[in-house]
């Protein structure tokens, strides 16, 4: 099994509308075809993981690829994994409104780019490492 993270970025804008109908077909494609994984979407640039048998994911990731939606596609990860990440998710989604984000803590430091220590990313792994390459990538 294989967990693959990419980053991209929207040709043209995304509505809210737009961003369900993408979950909803992510989430039967995936379901069908035995695939996890977490859709983060933050200013026309996406980041994903899919998660599940090699051959499952190279093909979707192929597919994405080729998508007329995405431009400046990178992997930014690719690991054998022995246990999935978002076992139960067909497909995370999360969006927050700016209201929302500015109550989170740490959420003005990690727009702005503050500089993870060592211990930042030993402490936030995997995941710290693909969403730092979002911020720092994608802004």
């Amino acid at each position: 099994m294989i967990s693959l993270t990419y980053l991209s970025t929207a040709t043209t804008p995304f509505s809210p509308a737009d961003l369900r109908e993408l979950l909803r077909a992510s989430r039967e494609r995936n379901h069908a075809n035995e695939l996890t994984g977490m859709l983060l979407h933050a200013g026309g640039h996406f980041i994903q993981t899919l998660e599940g048998a090699e051959d499952v994911v190279d093909a979707t990731f192929t597919r994405i690829e080729r998508d007329h939606r995405h431009r400046n596609v990178y992997v930014a990860l690719r690991d054998d994994v022995d246990t999935r990440t978002f076992p139960e998710w067909s497909m995370g989604f999360e969006t927050l409104g700016p209201d929302e984000t500015a109550l989170l803590p740490g959420f003005n430091d990690y727009l702005r780019g503050r500089p993870m220590s060592p211990e930042d990313t030993q402490a936030f792994g995997r995941p710290g490492i693909f969403h730092r390459l979002f911020r720092d990538k994608m802004r």
